[in-house]
């Protein structure tokens, strides 16, 4: 039986006691007038039964609120685990020269993970961050790849945020825009930490040889 089911049948009964037991009140009023203490023994049983159907209802109520929010703080773990767990992938992979063919099927497994877990919102990002990923993986590596990569990982990352907080903690001072915004931001950053050393080497590297061709010339 479901627990709004109980819930209906726990008040159903509550009414009728309630009506059966004024109906004998009235009647043992009447009846037992001459009897010493029935009318206060009345009172007695019917205020203890009326109590019994009460505290069972509130009792039942809160059995069923309880098991509720634990089913759903283990499904928010359950979650964050899982999307925990997309992120550390796609982090091994791009740290490979080549990524490997084990990661891959972990990747397609990790899609039947998330239909589980992730939220619709959540899924539908999650469709666009594989495209991306199934456009730059033809070399099977990410390493020339890494600004749409991470482009379409931080959309994915700001709707993983709100499917697990709601976008905003509570007291925040930020819109759920400028969270995103300062997620895209902060991703575009990170992409291109190291640039400016590479670009300095490659130019180094470059100069280095024309003064070999020079010399040799």
């Amino acid at each position: 039986m479901r627990p709004a089911d109980k819930q209906i049948l726990y008040l159903l009964l509550s009414f009728l006691t309630m009506v059966s037991g004024y109906l004998y009140l009235r009647y043992a009023y009447k009846v037992t007038d001459e009897l010493p203490f029935a009318q206060e023994i009345v009172l007695i049983i019917l205020g203890t039964l009326i109590t019994v159907l009460i505290t069972a209802l509130l009792l039942n109520k809160q059995t069923a609120v309880e098991i509720e929010k634990e089913q759903g703080i283990k499904f928010l773990d359950l979650k964050a685990a899982t999307y925990e767990r997309l992120l550390d992938l796609i982090e091994q992979m791009s740290q490979c020269e080549t990524f490997s063919e084990h990661q891959l099927t972990d990747l397609k497994f990790m899609t039947h993970r998330l239909a589980i877990v992730a939220s619709p919102v959540v899924l539908n990002e999650y469709q666009s961050f594989l495209q991306v990923v199934k456009a730059i993986s033809g070399d099977m590596s990410f390493a020339d790849d890494q600004h749409p990569l991470h482009s379409a990982l931080s959309n994915l990352t700001t709707k993983i945020r709100e499917d697990l907080i709601g976008g905003v903690a509570p007291g925040g001072r930020y819109t759920v825009s400028q969270v995103d915004a300062m997620i895209r931001r902060n991703s575009e950053i990170s992409n291109t930490l190291g640039r400016v050393r590479l670009r300095r080497r490659e130019k180094g590297e470059g100069s280095g040889r024309a003064d070999s061709s020079g010399k040799d010339s």
